[in-house]
């Protein structure tokens, strides 16, 4: 079973007030913490070994998640003293990861997809030549344009429909190997490179999926799972 990687550095901006003293990670939808809903997911779909990045009071993300044996997962952290972005946060914790292909999943968003999907496409990619695997879903009203086409299991720049990269994947390690530890780095530079050598692969997710990015999606996120736990 490949490593899995939790995103969790991120400040939170569009969250203020709500993240001044709580991190992004650790505020409550339907009365749990966004991210012990991914640790759950995780530990069901078979994963074992999780790395978790933090940097804005990410003290608070260890005390409150612990060492994993709750959920009977291993987990290390990869504190950051600045947040060094998606690609430059994954190479910095690429010593801990520690697996040739390995999952990741954005701190900060919620979703329905399996995470067993996200194991198989990490072991997928350890048998061929790709070096990525996007899970893409329906543009949100907040980002109608998408990010990237589907042809025949592969991304593309464009297609009809642009859909949306939902900050669920799997990647290769070597992806990341070439730059530089500790410094910032953004993931999109490094996915349009592989896209154009037609090197990543990605599936559509038409299920339920929120950017947990602003206190109004949060509010809304918490109305819902409130009401189906009611019913």
């Amino acid at each position: 079973m490949p490593a899995a990687m939790i995103l969790a550095a991120g400040r939170g901006e569009r969250m203020r007030p709500l993240t001044d003293h709580t991190p992004k990670p650790l505020l409550e939808a339907g009365g749990k913490a966004l991210i012990f809903r991914h640790l759950e997911k995780l530990a069901a779909a078979g994963f074992a070994h999780v790395v978790v990045n933090h940097a804005h009071l990410g003290a608070k993300i260890e005390a409150a998640v612990g060492d994993g044996s709750r959920w009977g997962l291993s987990i290390r952290y990869s504190p950051e003293t600045e947040a060094l972005e998606t690609a430059g946060g994954i190479r910095q914790a690429l010593p801990l990861i520690a697996s040739p292909v390995f999952a990741v999943v954005n701190g900060d968003v919620f979703s329905d997809y399996n995470y067993a999907h996200l194991a198989a496409a990490a072991m997928t990619l350890s048998r061929t030549g790709m070096q990525a695997h996007l899970v893409l879903v329906d543009n949100p009203p907040h980002h109608p344009r998408g990010d990237f086409g589907l042809d025949g299991g592969k991304i593309r720049e464009a297609g009809n429909p642009m859909l949306t990269f939902s900050g669920m994947g799997a990647y290769r390690t070597g992806l990341f190997e070439p730059l530089v530890a500790g410094a910032k780095q953004a993931l999109a530079p490094l996915l349009h490179t592989q896209v154009a050598q037609g090197r990543v692969s990605g599936e559509h997710f038409p299920g339920l999926w929120t950017d947990v990015g602003t206190p109004e999606r949060l509010a809304e996120l918490d109305a819902r799972l409130r009401k189906e736990t009611r019913q």
